[in-house]
């Protein structure tokens, strides 16, 4: 099993902490493919960035107020590159990690099944408002869902069969503005998905309370001493904090690594916790690879247990007996 990071980047086609994103993916280099969906080739510079880019036919075109086709172009394009994508991770240019690289192994190995997205009921009126169109689907549907999140391959699954099922209504929904923000609340709650196997959770921290602009969440652009207390009221509130955007380029690395990298409780797992899990993915992992021998292998441990059952000397004739 993977997990896919998923990255939408427009403007100057660069990631802000780049270098600190490398250095965090290596410790876990077993574990991530990368992905960056883009606007303009010609406007990629960073090798880094380039290798990992989707070829250009399977990009769509995007503004800020219309960008789900890019999150279905990334769904679509990451599930059929690697079968063993398992969480497909969200982000933008300004995203970064906030916990430390085993601390994101041991959530990903221990919630590898289970979806990380913030859903709620709309705020707004659909009819004075064409935020996702809603106003053309019923009150059921009026739901609104946090941008940045965790899809596991199940959801992803459904997400592109809804696109072929409903291809009118999706269409419908994507013409109205940031429809990114409830396309996947309607469409988890279409198939039922929101009362299983979910966790209505931010996975991104955003600061909303010192907005940028009235678009925009706040910018962090320089140390305050305001923003080491929201961070860490952020992971009281909410254990399943992942990334964090967003963060300027000029931001100092040096405070995101003394978060992403301190030994706190918060950031620690015990060996003993990550020699279980770790096993416990080894065996999954050889399980799948089996493929239709394992099947094979249950029918003759079976009748093997059979056999054993019905002779007089056996043990487990003995304890039959």
């Amino acid at each position: 099993m993977k997990v896919a990071l998923c990255f939408i980047i427009s403007y100057d086609h660069k990631v802000n902490k780049e270098d600190l994103w490398i250095e965090w993916i290596s410790q876990n280099s077993d574990l991530f493919n990368i992905y960056f969906h883009y606007k303009d080739p010609l406007k990629i510079t960073s090798p880094w960035i380039r290798k990992h880019a989707m070829p250009y036919k399977y990009t769509m075109p995007t503004d800020y107020l219309h960008c789900v086709p890019a999150y279905f172009a990334l769904m679509y394009y990451a599930s059929i590159m690697d079968k063993d994508n398992q969480w497909f991770c969200f982000l933008t240019e300004s995203c970064v990690p906030i916990i430390s690289p085993i601390k994101f192994r041991e959530m990903f190995l221990t919630h590898y099944n289970h979806t990380f997205i913030k859903c709620q009921p709309i705020w707004w009126n659909p009819q004075y408002s064409n935020r996702a169109n809603l106003k053309h689907f019923s009150v059921e549907y009026h739901l609104a869902n946090s941008p940045w999140f965790v899809l596991t391959r199940t959801d992803v699954d459904l997400c592109l069969k809804y696109v072929q099922q409903c291809n009118k209504e999706y269409h419908m929904i994507c013409r109205g503005d940031v429809a990114n923000e409830s396309v996947f609340a309607i469409i988890l709650g279409k198939y039922g998905r929101l009362r299983s196997k979910i966790y209505n959770e931010n996975t991104t921290i955003t600061d909303w309370n010192r907005m940028t602009s009235a678009t925009s969440p706040y910018v962090f652009h320089s140390v305050t001493s305001t923003d080491r207390v929201f961070i860490e009221n952020y992971f009281k509130e909410n254990q399943f904090s992942m990334f964090l955007r967003k963060i300027h380029a000029d931001y100092p690395d040096k405070f995101l690594k003394e978060i992403i990298y301190e030994k706190t409780s918060r950031n620690m797992v015990s060996q003993n916790r990550m020699l279980y899990l770790e096993v416990c993915f080894f065996c999954k992992k050889i399980w799948g690879m089996l493929g239709f021998f394992k099947y094979i292998m249950l029918f003759i441990c079976f009748f093997f247990c059979v056999f054993l059952a019905r002779k007089p000397d056996s043990l487990l004739y003995r304890a039959y007996i």
